[in-house]
């Protein structure tokens, strides 16, 4: 590749990293207004100047849990981008990399959608107990993805003993990023 050709991918994965920056302020912007609406909603859940029945409380506390749940999922995505994508100048080629991002990735969602089912359940089991299937299936989806997850790992191991170098270079930059 000629010195043309070196300028032109710079500006190309400056304007990658640039969109990247972007979609993570993005994430961190909806995180803090996602926790600022479960700070409003936990506030209307115990509120004592308001007479409100118990059930409709706790339900409302459960909401706040929801939504406390997606923004911290929000920020992981944000945080994961970031330092997969940005800091970390991750090229998705590279087999190790993918994993590592995938799993960061897959914890996020398999936490968030247990958290979730929790909240539906409860919720559910008082409000509406016919529609508890339906709340399962989330709950179900999350162990499916749990599941095949594991898979992926177990058989992507060996591809790790393919590549020990770029095993020992995240290993480093992990400590770097410490």
């Amino acid at each position: 590749m000629g010195r043309e050709g070196r300028k032109t991918m710079k500006a190309v994965k400056a304007t990658f990293s640039a969109g990247f920056i972007i979609i993570v302020f993005l994430f961190f912007c909806c995180a803090i207004a996602l926790v600022f609406l479960a700070a409003l909603e936990l506030w209307r859940g115990i509120n004592p100047t308001v007479t409100v029945e118990l059930r409709a409380r706790f339900n409302t506390v459960l909401e706040a849990i929801g939504l406390l749940t997606v923004a911290v999922a929000a920020l992981e995505l944000g945080q994961t981008v970031l330092e997969e994508e940005v800091v970390r100048e991750a090229h998705v080629s590279a087999p190790t990399r993918v994993r590592r991002f995938l799993s960061r990735f897959m914890i996020v969602v398999v936490v968030a959608l247990s958290v979730e089912t929790l909240v539906v359940v409860f919720r559910l089991v008082h409000e509406n107990p016919a529609l508890l299937p339906q709340g399962a299936s989330v709950g179900i989806a999350a162990a499916a993805l749990l599941a095949a997850w594991g898979i992926f790992i177990k058989l992507n191991t060996s591809a790790e003993h393919l590549e020990p170098e770029a095993m020992a270079e995240a290993k480093r930059e992990d400590q770097e990023l410490e």
